[in-house]
Protein backbone atom coordinates (compact mmCIF):
# COMPACT_ATOMS: atom_id res chain seq x y z
CA UNK A 1 0.00 0.00 0.00
CA UNK A 2 1.40 3.55 -0.95
CA UNK A 3 2.45 6.30 1.74
CA UNK A 4 0.07 8.92 1.70
CA UNK A 5 1.00 12.58 0.63
CA UNK A 6 0.86 15.82 1.93
CA UNK A 7 0.00 18.91 -0.20
CA UNK A 8 2.17 21.98 0.60
CA UNK A 9 0.89 24.86 -0.53
CA UNK A 10 3.56 27.55 -1.40
CA UNK A 11 2.80 30.74 -1.54
CA UNK A 12 5.17 32.97 -2.50
CA UNK A 13 6.22 36.58 -3.92
CA UNK A 14 5.96 36.21 -7.54
CA UNK A 15 4.04 32.84 -8.01
CA UNK A 16 1.67 30.39 -6.58
CA UNK A 17 3.00 26.78 -6.11
CA UNK A 18 1.50 23.25 -5.31
CA UNK A 19 3.52 20.58 -4.29
CA UNK A 20 2.71 17.05 -3.06
CA UNK A 21 5.52 15.57 -0.95
CA UNK A 22 6.04 11.68 -0.37
CA UNK A 23 7.03 10.76 3.30
CA UNK A 24 10.57 9.97 2.64
CA UNK A 25 10.90 14.09 1.47
CA UNK A 26 10.84 13.70 -2.58
CA UNK A 27 7.77 15.63 -4.40
CA UNK A 28 4.65 13.36 -6.22
CA UNK A 29 3.14 16.36 -7.92
CA UNK A 30 4.25 19.84 -8.83
CA UNK A 31 1.43 22.85 -9.97
CA UNK A 32 2.67 26.69 -9.98
CA UNK A 33 1.25 29.70 -12.06
CA UNK A 34 2.87 33.03 -10.86
CA UNK A 35 0.98 36.22 -10.61
CA UNK A 36 1.00 40.19 -11.43
CA UNK A 37 3.32 42.44 -9.48
CA UNK A 38 2.09 45.94 -9.09
CA UNK A 39 4.06 48.80 -8.57
CA UNK A 40 1.79 52.02 -8.23
CA UNK A 41 5.01 54.32 -7.52
CA UNK A 42 8.72 54.28 -6.87
CA UNK A 43 9.36 51.61 -3.92
CA UNK A 44 6.14 50.39 -3.75
CA UNK A 45 5.37 46.95 -4.65
CA UNK A 46 1.56 45.27 -3.92
CA UNK A 47 -0.37 42.31 -5.03
CA UNK A 48 -4.12 41.91 -5.92
CA UNK A 49 -5.10 39.40 -2.78
CA UNK A 50 -8.07 37.84 -5.09
CA UNK A 51 -5.49 37.09 -7.61
CA UNK A 52 -3.12 35.41 -5.15
CA UNK A 53 -6.35 33.13 -4.25
CA UNK A 54 -7.86 32.51 -7.82
CA UNK A 55 -4.18 30.63 -8.75
CA UNK A 56 -3.38 29.24 -5.23
CA UNK A 57 -7.04 27.74 -5.98
CA UNK A 58 -6.19 26.24 -8.98
CA UNK A 59 -2.57 24.84 -8.32
CA UNK A 60 -4.06 22.75 -5.55
CA UNK A 61 -6.90 21.63 -7.37
CA UNK A 62 -4.50 20.75 -10.13
CA UNK A 63 -2.22 18.94 -7.51
CA UNK A 64 -4.93 17.10 -5.86
CA UNK A 65 -6.52 16.18 -9.47
CA UNK A 66 -2.74 14.80 -9.95
CA UNK A 67 -3.04 12.25 -6.74
CA UNK A 68 -6.61 11.53 -7.58
CA UNK A 69 -5.57 10.28 -11.21
CA UNK A 70 -2.73 7.96 -9.64
CA UNK A 71 -4.87 6.35 -6.86
CA UNK A 72 -2.86 8.19 -4.10
CA UNK A 73 -4.64 9.79 -0.67
CA UNK A 74 -3.42 13.00 0.35
CA UNK A 75 -4.15 13.52 4.20
CA UNK A 76 -3.49 17.31 5.24
CA UNK A 77 -2.21 20.63 4.22
CA UNK A 78 1.06 22.23 5.32
CA UNK A 79 1.29 26.23 3.83
CA UNK A 80 3.99 28.70 3.87
CA UNK A 81 4.20 31.66 2.73
CA UNK A 82 5.87 35.31 1.54
CA UNK A 83 5.99 36.94 5.23
CA UNK A 84 5.18 40.14 6.14
CA UNK A 85 2.94 41.07 2.93
CA UNK A 86 -0.04 42.51 4.58
CA UNK A 87 -3.73 42.03 3.86
CA UNK A 88 -6.71 43.31 5.46
CA UNK A 89 -10.24 42.32 4.39
CA UNK A 90 -13.74 42.85 5.84
CA UNK A 91 -15.15 39.65 7.94
CA UNK A 92 -18.37 39.12 6.76
CA UNK A 93 -18.00 39.69 2.97
CA UNK A 94 -14.26 38.36 3.18
CA UNK A 95 -12.97 40.62 0.74
CA UNK A 96 -9.41 42.83 0.83
CA UNK A 97 -10.25 46.24 1.77
CA UNK A 98 -6.94 47.15 -0.08
CA UNK A 99 -3.87 45.34 -2.30
CA UNK A 100 -1.71 43.17 -0.01
CA UNK A 101 1.12 45.73 0.16
CA UNK A 102 4.22 43.12 -0.21
CA UNK A 103 7.54 42.86 2.08
CA UNK A 104 9.90 44.71 -0.47
CA UNK A 105 7.37 47.59 0.00
CA UNK A 106 8.93 50.82 1.10
CA UNK A 107 6.08 53.47 1.35
CA UNK A 108 6.22 53.45 5.64
CA UNK A 109 10.06 54.38 5.44
CA UNK A 110 8.87 57.91 6.86
CA UNK A 111 7.19 56.37 9.35
CA UNK A 112 9.56 54.68 10.51
CA UNK A 113 12.20 57.39 10.54
CA UNK A 114 9.90 59.25 12.55
CA UNK A 115 9.34 56.23 15.14
CA UNK A 116 13.29 56.07 14.83
CA UNK A 117 13.97 59.46 16.08
CA UNK A 118 11.37 59.38 18.87
CA UNK A 119 13.66 56.67 20.43
CA UNK A 120 11.11 53.78 20.28
CA UNK A 121 13.35 51.89 18.04
CA UNK A 122 15.22 49.90 21.33
CA UNK A 123 11.35 49.17 23.01
CA UNK A 124 10.67 47.60 19.66
CA UNK A 125 13.71 45.47 19.05
CA UNK A 126 13.97 44.20 22.39
CA UNK A 127 10.36 42.92 22.18
CA UNK A 128 10.70 41.73 18.65
CA UNK A 129 14.08 40.92 17.90
CA UNK A 130 13.10 43.60 14.67
CA UNK A 131 13.98 47.05 13.80
CA UNK A 132 12.04 49.60 12.76
CA UNK A 133 11.93 49.37 9.15
CA UNK A 134 8.98 49.07 6.33
CA UNK A 135 9.84 45.64 5.19
CA UNK A 136 7.40 44.24 8.10
CA UNK A 137 4.08 44.19 8.51
CA UNK A 138 2.76 46.57 11.70
CA UNK A 139 3.56 49.85 9.29
CA UNK A 140 1.50 49.05 6.50
CA UNK A 141 -1.46 47.51 8.40
CA UNK A 142 -1.81 51.47 10.09
CA UNK A 143 -1.04 52.64 6.57
CA UNK A 144 -4.06 50.90 4.77
CA UNK A 145 -6.54 52.08 8.09
CA UNK A 146 -5.49 55.57 7.50
CA UNK A 147 -5.55 55.90 3.59
CA UNK A 148 -8.82 53.89 3.09
CA UNK A 149 -11.91 55.39 3.83
CA UNK A 150 -13.82 54.13 6.90
CA UNK A 151 -11.28 51.54 7.47
CA UNK A 152 -10.03 52.49 11.16
CA UNK A 153 -13.85 53.16 11.76
CA UNK A 154 -14.78 49.56 10.79
CA UNK A 155 -11.43 47.69 12.50
CA UNK A 156 -12.09 49.75 15.90
CA UNK A 157 -15.68 47.68 15.51
CA UNK A 158 -14.24 44.75 15.03
CA UNK A 159 -15.67 44.12 11.04
CA UNK A 160 -11.94 43.72 9.83
CA UNK A 161 -9.30 41.14 10.10
CA UNK A 162 -5.57 41.29 9.67
CA UNK A 163 -3.26 39.06 8.45
CA UNK A 164 -0.42 37.72 6.03
CA UNK A 165 -0.82 35.44 3.25
CA UNK A 166 -1.17 32.66 4.98
CA UNK A 167 -4.35 34.05 7.39
CA UNK A 168 -5.74 35.26 4.45
CA UNK A 169 -5.70 31.92 2.80
CA UNK A 170 -6.93 29.62 5.56
CA UNK A 171 -9.56 32.13 5.94
CA UNK A 172 -11.09 31.16 2.40
CA UNK A 173 -10.42 27.80 2.83
CA UNK A 174 -12.14 27.24 5.93
CA UNK A 175 -14.70 29.83 4.28
CA UNK A 176 -14.04 32.22 7.12
CA UNK A 177 -14.39 29.68 10.28
CA UNK A 178 -10.68 30.31 11.20
CA UNK A 179 -8.39 33.31 11.74
CA UNK A 180 -5.20 32.14 12.94
CA UNK A 181 -1.44 32.38 11.94
CA UNK A 182 1.43 30.62 13.44
CA UNK A 183 4.07 32.20 15.58
CA UNK A 184 6.70 32.70 12.67
CA UNK A 185 4.68 34.66 10.90
CA UNK A 186 2.99 36.65 13.88
CA UNK A 187 7.13 37.73 14.82
CA UNK A 188 7.56 39.36 11.52
CA UNK A 189 5.14 41.79 12.23
CA UNK A 190 5.99 44.15 14.97
CA UNK A 191 3.10 43.81 17.26
CA UNK A 192 4.27 40.60 18.48
CA UNK A 193 6.33 39.77 21.54
CA UNK A 194 8.44 36.90 20.38
CA UNK A 195 9.50 36.41 24.42
CA UNK A 196 5.94 35.88 25.90
CA UNK A 197 4.64 34.74 22.37
CA UNK A 198 2.01 37.30 22.80
CA UNK A 199 0.41 40.28 20.72
CA UNK A 200 2.50 43.25 22.37
CA UNK A 201 -0.24 46.10 23.95
CA UNK A 202 2.70 48.49 24.34
CA UNK A 203 3.47 47.95 20.54
CA UNK A 204 0.07 47.67 19.14
CA UNK A 205 -0.36 51.42 20.64
CA UNK A 206 2.66 52.82 19.06
CA UNK A 207 2.09 51.91 15.75
CA UNK A 208 -2.00 52.43 16.15
CA UNK A 209 -3.52 48.97 15.32
CA UNK A 210 -6.62 47.53 17.25
CA UNK A 211 -5.95 44.27 18.73
CA UNK A 212 -9.38 43.51 17.14
CA UNK A 213 -7.96 43.04 13.71
CA UNK A 214 -5.12 39.92 14.59
CA UNK A 215 -5.67 36.32 14.02
CA UNK A 216 -4.87 33.86 16.80
CA UNK A 217 -1.17 32.37 17.16
CA UNK A 218 -0.33 28.74 17.05
CA UNK A 219 2.51 26.79 16.67
CA UNK A 220 3.79 25.76 13.48
CA UNK A 221 2.51 22.22 13.58
CA UNK A 222 -0.78 22.85 15.51
CA UNK A 223 -4.91 22.53 14.06
CA UNK A 224 -5.58 25.60 11.93
CA UNK A 225 -8.83 24.31 10.57
CA UNK A 226 -10.17 21.95 7.79
CA UNK A 227 -11.16 22.91 4.51
CA UNK A 228 -14.10 23.32 3.30
CA UNK A 229 -15.15 20.04 0.56
CA UNK A 230 -16.62 22.60 -2.14
CA UNK A 231 -13.31 24.92 -2.00
CA UNK A 232 -10.62 21.79 -3.25
CA UNK A 233 -12.99 19.16 -3.67
CA UNK A 234 -12.13 17.51 -0.62
CA UNK A 235 -12.18 18.46 3.27
CA UNK A 236 -8.43 18.37 4.51
CA UNK A 237 -7.11 19.23 7.74
CA UNK A 238 -4.55 22.28 8.09
CA UNK A 239 -2.46 21.14 10.20
CA UNK A 240 1.56 23.32 9.68
CA UNK A 241 2.31 27.25 9.07
CA UNK A 242 5.23 28.63 8.85
CA UNK A 243 6.55 32.39 6.84
CA UNK A 244 8.91 30.77 4.20
CA UNK A 245 12.23 31.44 5.25
CA UNK A 246 11.05 29.26 8.15
CA UNK A 247 9.58 26.82 6.34
CA UNK A 248 13.04 26.07 4.83
CA UNK A 249 15.17 26.10 7.55
CA UNK A 250 12.90 22.82 8.61
CA UNK A 251 12.77 21.84 5.17
CA UNK A 252 16.77 21.58 5.41
CA UNK A 253 16.09 20.33 9.26
CA UNK A 254 18.18 22.78 10.50
CA UNK A 255 16.65 21.84 14.12
CA UNK A 256 20.53 22.19 15.80
CA UNK A 257 21.79 25.02 17.77
CA UNK A 258 24.83 26.41 15.16
CA UNK A 259 22.84 25.11 11.57
CA UNK A 260 22.69 27.83 8.90
CA UNK A 261 20.79 27.86 6.04
CA UNK A 262 20.38 30.34 2.68
CA UNK A 263 17.20 30.20 0.31
CA UNK A 264 17.16 31.79 -2.91
CA UNK A 265 14.25 33.04 -4.21
CA UNK A 266 12.93 36.60 -4.89
CA UNK A 267 14.86 37.70 -1.74
CA UNK A 268 17.82 35.60 -0.08
CA UNK A 269 17.61 34.93 3.35
CA UNK A 270 20.38 33.52 5.83
CA UNK A 271 18.67 31.63 9.08
CA UNK A 272 21.46 30.25 12.16
CA UNK A 273 19.84 28.12 14.76
CA UNK A 274 20.53 30.02 17.75
CA UNK A 275 18.47 27.03 19.93
CA UNK A 276 16.05 28.12 23.11
CA UNK A 277 18.22 31.47 23.14
CA UNK A 278 16.75 34.84 21.02
CA UNK A 279 20.42 36.17 21.14
CA UNK A 280 20.36 39.98 19.97
CA UNK A 281 22.59 41.16 17.11
CA UNK A 282 24.89 43.53 17.49
CA UNK A 283 25.23 44.11 13.65
CA UNK A 284 21.73 44.72 12.65
CA UNK A 285 20.86 41.38 12.18
CA UNK A 286 17.38 40.26 13.25
CA UNK A 287 16.24 38.20 16.70
CA UNK A 288 13.41 36.00 15.44
CA UNK A 289 11.34 32.49 16.06
CA UNK A 290 12.59 30.15 14.07
CA UNK A 291 9.90 27.89 14.69
CA UNK A 292 7.73 27.00 17.40
CA UNK A 293 6.98 23.54 18.16
CA UNK A 294 4.62 21.67 21.68
CA UNK A 295 4.82 25.31 22.49
CA UNK A 296 8.25 25.49 22.76
CA UNK A 297 10.19 28.15 20.75
CA UNK A 298 13.39 27.75 19.14
CA UNK A 299 14.89 30.94 17.73
CA UNK A 300 17.39 32.33 15.20
CA UNK A 301 19.68 34.71 14.04
CA UNK A 302 18.40 36.27 10.13
CA UNK A 303 20.09 38.38 7.67
CA UNK A 304 17.75 39.38 5.33
CA UNK A 305 18.32 40.59 1.67
CA UNK A 306 15.25 41.92 -0.54
CA UNK A 307 16.90 41.28 -4.16
CA UNK A 308 18.25 37.52 -5.31
CA UNK A 309 15.84 35.72 -8.00
CA UNK A 310 14.67 38.83 -8.43
CA UNK A 311 17.38 40.66 -10.05
CA UNK A 312 17.41 37.18 -12.55
CA UNK A 313 13.37 38.03 -12.94
CA UNK A 314 14.87 42.05 -13.74
CA UNK A 315 17.31 40.92 -16.20
CA UNK A 316 14.26 38.46 -18.00
CA UNK A 317 11.14 40.96 -17.77
CA UNK A 318 12.77 44.46 -17.34
CA UNK A 319 15.96 44.40 -19.16
CA UNK A 320 14.81 41.23 -22.18
CA UNK A 321 18.71 40.12 -22.06
CA UNK A 322 17.60 36.47 -20.84
CA UNK A 323 14.64 34.42 -21.85
CA UNK A 324 15.17 32.17 -19.14
CA UNK A 325 16.51 32.13 -15.46
CA UNK A 326 18.84 28.92 -16.29
CA UNK A 327 20.56 30.67 -19.34
CA UNK A 328 22.50 32.95 -17.03
CA UNK A 329 24.46 29.71 -15.80
CA UNK A 330 26.15 30.05 -19.71
CA UNK A 331 26.43 33.41 -19.73
CA UNK A 332 28.37 33.77 -15.98
CA UNK A 333 31.01 30.88 -17.47
CA UNK A 334 31.97 33.41 -20.68
CA UNK A 335 33.07 35.84 -18.70
CA UNK A 336 36.36 36.52 -17.45
CA UNK A 337 36.87 37.15 -13.66
CA UNK A 338 37.86 40.57 -14.05
CA UNK A 339 35.35 42.29 -16.01
CA UNK A 340 34.91 44.63 -13.31
CA UNK A 341 31.31 45.25 -13.24
CA UNK A 342 29.41 45.52 -10.39
CA UNK A 343 25.51 45.37 -9.52
CA UNK A 344 23.86 46.68 -6.15
CA UNK A 345 20.22 45.20 -7.08
CA UNK A 346 18.80 47.78 -4.25
CA UNK A 347 15.83 48.05 -5.99
CA UNK A 348 13.52 48.06 -3.26
CA UNK A 349 16.01 49.72 -1.12
CA UNK A 350 18.68 47.42 1.26
CA UNK A 351 17.88 45.11 3.57
CA UNK A 352 19.99 43.50 6.27
CA UNK A 353 23.22 44.67 7.29
CA UNK A 354 22.33 48.50 6.05
CA UNK A 355 18.48 48.73 6.20
CA UNK A 356 18.17 51.31 3.89
CA UNK A 357 15.42 52.04 2.71
CA UNK A 358 15.78 54.77 0.51
CA UNK A 359 19.01 53.27 -1.49
CA UNK A 360 18.13 52.41 -5.23
CA UNK A 361 20.02 49.93 -7.62
CA UNK A 362 23.08 50.47 -9.27
CA UNK A 363 25.59 49.56 -11.95
CA UNK A 364 29.74 50.68 -11.51
CA UNK A 365 32.55 49.98 -13.84
CA UNK A 366 30.32 49.99 -17.22
CA UNK A 367 32.39 49.76 -20.17
CA UNK A 368 31.52 49.62 -24.11
CA UNK A 369 31.96 45.88 -23.78
CA UNK A 370 29.41 45.67 -21.45
CA UNK A 371 27.11 43.24 -23.18
CA UNK A 372 24.35 41.02 -21.58
CA UNK A 373 26.77 38.14 -20.20
CA UNK A 374 28.97 40.47 -17.98
CA UNK A 375 25.27 41.89 -16.95
CA UNK A 376 24.08 38.19 -16.40
CA UNK A 377 27.10 37.49 -14.34
CA UNK A 378 27.15 40.53 -12.08
CA UNK A 379 23.62 40.32 -11.31
CA UNK A 380 24.58 36.46 -9.99
CA UNK A 381 27.79 37.77 -8.26
CA UNK A 382 25.45 40.62 -6.62
CA UNK A 383 23.56 37.72 -4.37
CA UNK A 384 26.79 36.23 -3.22
CA UNK A 385 28.04 39.63 -2.01
CA UNK A 386 25.36 40.14 -0.46
CA UNK A 387 24.94 37.29 1.53
CA UNK A 388 28.74 37.80 2.22
CA UNK A 389 27.67 40.66 3.98
CA UNK A 390 25.10 38.68 6.30
CA UNK A 391 27.55 36.31 6.70
CA UNK A 392 30.05 38.88 8.23
CA UNK A 393 27.33 39.90 10.26
CA UNK A 394 27.01 36.17 11.91
CA UNK A 395 30.43 36.20 12.28
CA UNK A 396 30.59 39.48 13.75
CA UNK A 397 27.81 38.87 16.56
CA UNK A 398 30.29 35.39 17.78
CA UNK A 399 29.00 32.62 15.16
CA UNK A 400 31.22 29.90 13.90
CA UNK A 401 30.27 29.27 10.24
CA UNK A 402 32.08 26.28 8.06
CA UNK A 403 29.09 24.91 6.19
CA UNK A 404 25.75 26.75 4.96
CA UNK A 405 22.65 24.55 3.54
CA UNK A 406 21.47 26.52 0.67
CA UNK A 407 18.29 25.80 -1.49
CA UNK A 408 15.87 27.92 -3.63
CA UNK A 409 15.56 27.55 -7.43
CA UNK A 410 19.01 29.81 -7.83
CA UNK A 411 21.35 27.18 -6.46
CA UNK A 412 20.27 24.35 -9.23
CA UNK A 413 23.03 27.31 -11.06
CA UNK A 414 26.32 25.14 -10.36
CA UNK A 415 27.89 28.61 -10.86
CA UNK A 416 26.03 30.58 -8.28
CA UNK A 417 27.24 27.90 -5.88
CA UNK A 418 30.75 27.70 -6.57
CA UNK A 419 31.24 31.70 -6.32
CA UNK A 420 29.20 31.09 -3.60
CA UNK A 421 31.81 29.36 -1.71
CA UNK A 422 34.39 31.15 -3.40
CA UNK A 423 33.31 34.63 -1.92
CA UNK A 424 32.08 33.16 1.70
CA UNK A 425 35.00 30.48 2.02
CA UNK A 426 32.66 28.29 3.39
CA UNK A 427 31.71 24.94 2.36
CA UNK A 428 28.34 25.04 0.48
CA UNK A 429 26.13 21.55 0.92
CA UNK A 430 23.09 21.33 -1.74
CA UNK A 431 20.35 19.09 -0.80
CA UNK A 432 18.38 16.53 -3.83
CA UNK A 433 15.07 18.85 -2.53
CA UNK A 434 15.84 22.37 -3.45
CA UNK A 435 12.70 22.86 -2.62
CA UNK A 436 12.78 23.07 1.15
CA UNK A 437 10.45 25.81 1.83
CA UNK A 438 7.23 24.10 0.47
CA UNK A 439 8.88 20.57 1.38
CA UNK A 440 9.12 21.99 5.59
CA UNK A 441 5.25 22.98 5.03
CA UNK A 442 4.50 19.81 4.66
CA UNK A 443 6.94 18.52 7.31
CA UNK A 444 4.99 20.62 9.35
CA UNK A 445 1.64 19.44 8.94
CA UNK A 446 3.07 15.66 8.96
CA UNK A 447 4.15 16.30 12.20
CA UNK A 448 0.66 17.37 13.58
CA UNK A 449 -0.70 14.67 11.80
CA UNK A 450 1.27 11.76 12.52
CA UNK A 451 2.70 10.77 9.59
CA UNK A 452 6.63 11.36 11.25
CA UNK A 453 6.34 10.87 15.45
CA UNK A 454 9.65 13.73 15.76
CA UNK A 455 11.18 15.82 14.64
CA UNK A 456 14.50 13.03 14.39
CA UNK A 457 12.43 11.07 11.71
CA UNK A 458 12.89 14.35 9.26
CA UNK A 459 16.38 14.75 9.76
CA UNK A 460 17.11 11.61 7.97
CA UNK A 461 15.39 12.65 4.99
CA UNK A 462 17.89 15.22 3.76
CA UNK A 463 20.32 14.22 1.39
CA UNK A 464 23.23 15.84 0.17
CA UNK A 465 22.86 16.08 -3.71
CA UNK A 466 26.22 18.23 -4.40
CA UNK A 467 29.11 20.10 -2.36
CA UNK A 468 30.99 23.00 -3.21
CA UNK A 469 34.45 24.16 -1.43
CA UNK A 470 36.48 28.04 -1.41
CA UNK A 471 39.03 27.48 -4.91
CA UNK A 472 39.54 31.53 -4.84
CA UNK A 473 42.95 32.34 -3.00
CA UNK A 474 42.65 35.31 -0.50
CA UNK A 475 44.42 38.15 -2.62
CA UNK A 476 41.63 37.68 -5.39
CA UNK A 477 38.66 37.19 -2.75
CA UNK A 478 40.03 40.63 -0.93
CA UNK A 479 40.31 42.69 -4.25
CA UNK A 480 36.37 41.59 -4.99
CA UNK A 481 35.57 42.18 -1.67
CA UNK A 482 37.02 45.74 -1.43
CA UNK A 483 35.43 46.40 -4.86
CA UNK A 484 31.60 45.28 -3.31
CA UNK A 485 31.87 47.58 -0.70
CA UNK A 486 33.09 50.43 -2.36
CA UNK A 487 29.98 49.99 -4.35
CA UNK A 488 27.66 50.08 -1.46
CA UNK A 489 29.22 52.97 0.12
CA UNK A 490 28.58 54.84 -2.97
CA UNK A 491 24.81 53.15 -3.52
CA UNK A 492 23.82 53.98 -0.24
CA UNK A 493 21.35 56.81 -0.13
CA UNK A 494 23.66 59.32 2.26
CA UNK A 495 26.28 59.19 0.17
Amino acid sequence: MSQPLILSIDQGTTSSRAMLFEKNGQSFATSQQEFTQIYPKAGWVEHDPEEIWTKTLAVCRDALNQAKSAGRDVVGIGITNQRETTVIWNRKTGKPIFNAIVWQDRRTADTCRGLKEAGHEAMVTQKTGLLLDPYFSGTKVSWILDQVDGARAQAEKGELAFGTIDSFLIWRLTQGKRHVTDATNAGRTLLFNIHTNEWDKELLSLLNVPADLLPEVLNCADDFGTTEADVLGVALPIAGVAGDQHAASIGQVCFESGMVKSTYGTGCFVMLNTGKEAIPSTNRLLTTIGYRLNNETTYALEGSIFIAGAAVQWLRDGLGIIGSAPETEGLAKEVNDDHGVVLVPAFTGMGAPYWDPEARGALFGLTRDSGPAVLARAALESVCFQTMDLFAAMRADGASLNTVRVDGGMVNNNWVCQFLADVLDVGVERPEQTETTALGAAYLAGLQLGVYQSTDDLVSNWQQENAFSSKMDATRRTVLTERWADAIRRTRSNF
